[in-house]
């Protein structure tokens, strides 16, 4: 990606633009969840997703050369994680609004603390110490409804476990996606996590898929699309601008969560759970830039 000159802006509008098909891509999929099972999702999704991935690495120049890889066993580990962290997202997406879902996948870098102070033995600054506990109190708001009335929710309890688990698979496949990156190039990751991931919701085909068609399919073929285009302005947003400069505009995603959920599907999800959803967003948010706000109160202290 070196040979691109960075452009902040373009950077800034090329990750709006991805957010924007992301949250497209997770429409389609809400709206396929209608009569497709989730494996027959994750199949299209990723199979459709290789057009504009192939067209994008020739027009880089970097196809079929980008199918060469020294690390063929680091590509399957970060497509397995990958592949589950997509059959989670999927399930999540089927079972609570697109608001809520699109909250939950915020909670990786949350994760991410405790799993550094158990196994890594890190020390996280009180800022993101708290951020961490603020989140994961952000998620018992989203549950509460599921617990309110006669009977258990259970769409949202299990909404909210396969969001939890998008959570934990997508924080693995981002570390073995650093790793990656440092030898491979990023539209050869993307190629190969789609190639896998269209064999694992292959793999489901037994278990019964629907018989689609109109509608379904167009759903179904406009996921993986825009997914394979979302990824792809990602890659080129990160080469016009520094990803510091780029993360908070992924919070986008939860802006057109709730405007699909009230134009398309009228959905106004309770008060508890949407306040959830903000604490799960403001805690992200907060792990995100705790370094610079540290360092601004410690200059501000002195």
């Amino acid at each position: 990606m070196s040979g691109r000159t960075e452009h902040p802006a373009w950077g800034i509008a090329l990750r709006l633009t991805a957010t924007l098909l992301f949250a497209v891509m997770s429409l389609f999929v809400r709206l396929a969840s209608a009569e497709a099972p989730v494996g027959q999702i994750v199949f299209h999704r990723s199979a459709w997703a290789l057009i504009p991935v192939v067209l994008y690495l020739a027009w880089r120049g970097q196809f079929p050369r980008g199918l060469r890889t020294r690390h063929p066993l680091a590509h399957l580990r970060r497509s397995l994680f990958g592949c589950a962290a997509m059959f989670f997202s999927f399930l999540s997406l089927s079972k609570l609004p697109l608001a809520l879902a699109t909250a939950l996948s915020f909670l990786a870098p949350l994760m991410a603390v405790p799993v550094g102070v158990i196994f890594l033995r890190e020390k996280p600054g009180w800022l993101v110490a708290g951020a961490a506990v603020l989140g994961f109190g952000g998620v018992l708001l989203m549950l509460a409804p599921a617990f309110t009335g006669p009977e258990w929710d259970t769409a949202t309890l299990i909404g909210v476990g396969a969001g939890l688990a998008t959570a934990a698979t997508t924080l693995a496949a981002r570390v073995e996606v650093k790793r990656l990156t440092a030898t491979e190039l990023p539209g050869t990751i993307v190629l190969y996590f789609s190639l896998i991931c269209a064999l694992g919701g292959l793999a489901t085909l037994p278990f019964g898929w629907a018989d689609v068609g109109g509608a379904s399919l167009t759903f179904l073929v406009g996921a993986g699309m825009a997914g394979g285009l979302a990824h792809i302005c990602m890659t080129e947003a990160v080469a016009r601008a520094p990803i510091s400069l780029l993360a908070p505009f992924e919070y986008t995603a939860l802006l057109w969560a709730v405007v699909f959920d009230l134009t398309i599907f009228g959905l106004i999800p309770a008060l508890p759970s949407v306040l959830g959803a903000v604490v799960v967003v403001l805690a992200a948010g907060l792990v995100a830039f705790a370094d610079p706000i540290q360092a601004r109160l410690r200059r501000r202290g002195d």
